[in-house]
């Protein structure tokens, strides 16, 4: 018990002291997780509201195949692109292994089925209640997709914060093609498996009280995101009941 106050003393001292080592890997790692999640969020937000939208054939096999990366674990996707990666793979001749910029590939590349799926759904739950006054009006598929996802912008946003906790809590894809090289590659969630194995609790227990505390803030900001929806429709509402009654 005194062994486990004491690490726990520290590790607040850590963090309230701003040890630099730990503000070096916490800052690499949202550096990481923003980067990608931007990446993901340009390709998966128009990808997911096209295929919410668009009725073609296939369509049933591709969100089958869409829902099955969803659950494809992170040391796989990690393997994949160590190997596309390595020095013998078809993108070693951009010597990204074990770097920053492999560490971000990999988790655009896992968290891109996440954005599309999320936004599929909302943009395809939009298109069910307002799909067909959009037709009757002439808007083709992409226009629909461009129009709804605009109207579920908040649900957009909610999907981009939990994006964002899905990408920063990954540990397997950046150890694998990061390599957890001090100074370089060290991020909060491979930092906190090595310290704990190597004994330094106080260090993995600082990294995992800033990780619960990022997690805990996106879930925060989900919750006024949604909110602040819930507002807007309500003050949508209350301004067609003004039109209608003038």
């Amino acid at each position: 018990m005194n062994s486990l106050l004491e690490s726990v003393s520290t590790a607040l001292q850590l963090i309230f002291l701003f040890d630099p080592a730990l503000l070096a890997i916490v800052s690499r790692s949202l550096a990481v997780s923003a980067t990608a999640c931007l990446m993901a969020c340009a390709l998966g937000l128009g990808l997911g509201a096209w295929l919410g939208v668009a009725r073609f054939a296939g369509r049933g096999a591709v969100l089958t195949l869409l829902n099955t990366f969803l659950a494809v674990p992170s040391v796989v996707v990690g393997l994949v692109i160590y190997l596309l990666l390595s020095r013998t793979g078809p993108l070693g001749f951009l010597g990204w292994l074990f770097s920053f910029k492999a560490m971000v590939l990999a988790q655009a590349v896992l968290v891109l089925p996440v954005v599309m799926a999320l936004t599929r759904q909302a943009v395809e739950d939009a298109e069910n209640t307002h799909g067909e006054q959009l037709r009757s009006l002439g808007a083709a598929p992409l226009m629909r997709s461009l129009l709804l996802a605009w109207d579920e912008r908040y649900a957009l946003l909610t999907v981009a914060i939990a994006s964002f906790g899905r990408a920063v809590s990954e540990v397997g894809a950046v150890m694998i093609v990061g390599g957890n090289i001090d100074g370089f590659t060290r991020v909060m969630t491979t930092a906190i498996a090595l310290e704990t194995s190597k004994g330094d609790l106080p260090l993995a227990l600082g990294l995992g009280l800033i990780l619960l505390g990022v997690v805990l803030l996106l879930n925060v900001l989900i919750a006024l995101v949604r909110r602040w929806r819930e507002g807007a429709e309500i003050n949508e509402a209350a301004t067609r009941t003004l039109g209608m009654s003038t």
